[in-house]
């Protein structure tokens, strides 16, 4: 009886760690994993800098905010802080790009720049891993006859979700590993 209890717990031990294994990124995957979180990141710095253009048409904001969109995942969040203000606000994505399209200046210049990851991806009980990329942003808007002005640099933490996925191509089943930013934090505000 204790033989068959053993050998039954033996089991689920090597296919929980079987199936662990799994979930484990292997080191030659990691730097594409990295390349394509730091990618996206980048994609993202672009398509900001499209939806805050003035003179961006508003059916191309509208595409480029939908192709932003999916780079996050699910109910992500993005911070705006102010010199003005101490506390820092928080929107819904969408609700995010919406607001920057609709800033009141006749012109706005977004960069951001020194774009690096400040911890290595962590895996979660659910199989997840998740990480932390850093980005200053570079804000200026100002109005056409120079009444309204201000700049701003701002420290920016993405969190980034790598996660095991499948899809189905030609009948068979693909796994691959996706990434997925999330909340975008604001660390820091200074002029």
């Amino acid at each position: 009886m204790q033989l068959i209890k053993y050998t039954a717990l033996s089991l689920s031990l090597l296919f929980g760690v079987s199936a662990f294994a799994q979930n484990d990124i292997d080191p030659r995957r990691k730097q594409a994993i990295d390349s394509l979180a730091l990618e996206k990141v980048k994609d993202l710095s672009k398509y900001i800098s499209i939806i805050g253009n003035k003179e961006t048409q508003f059916s191309e904001a509208q595409r480029v905010m939908d192709r932003a969109e999916e780079l996050f995942a699910e109910n992500s969040e993005m911070g705006v802080s102010s010199l003005e203000r101490e506390e820092v606000n928080y929107y819904k994505v969408r609700e995010y790009f919406e607001r920057l399209m609709a800033l009141n200046y006749d012109k706005v210049k977004i960069q951001w720049y020194d774009i690096h990851y400040v911890s290595d991806l962590e895996q979660q009980p659910d199989g997840t891993f998740v990480g932390v990329i850093t980005v200053y942003q570079r804000f200026e808007g100002s109005s056409k006859d120079g009444t309204m002005e201000y700049k701003d640099t701002t420290k920016k933490d993405i969190t980034i979700f790598v996660k095991r996925k499948e899809t189905q191509i030609a009948g068979r089943i693909i796994e691959f590993w996706d990434v997925m930013l999330g909340d975008i934090r604001v660390t820091e505000t200074s002029a």
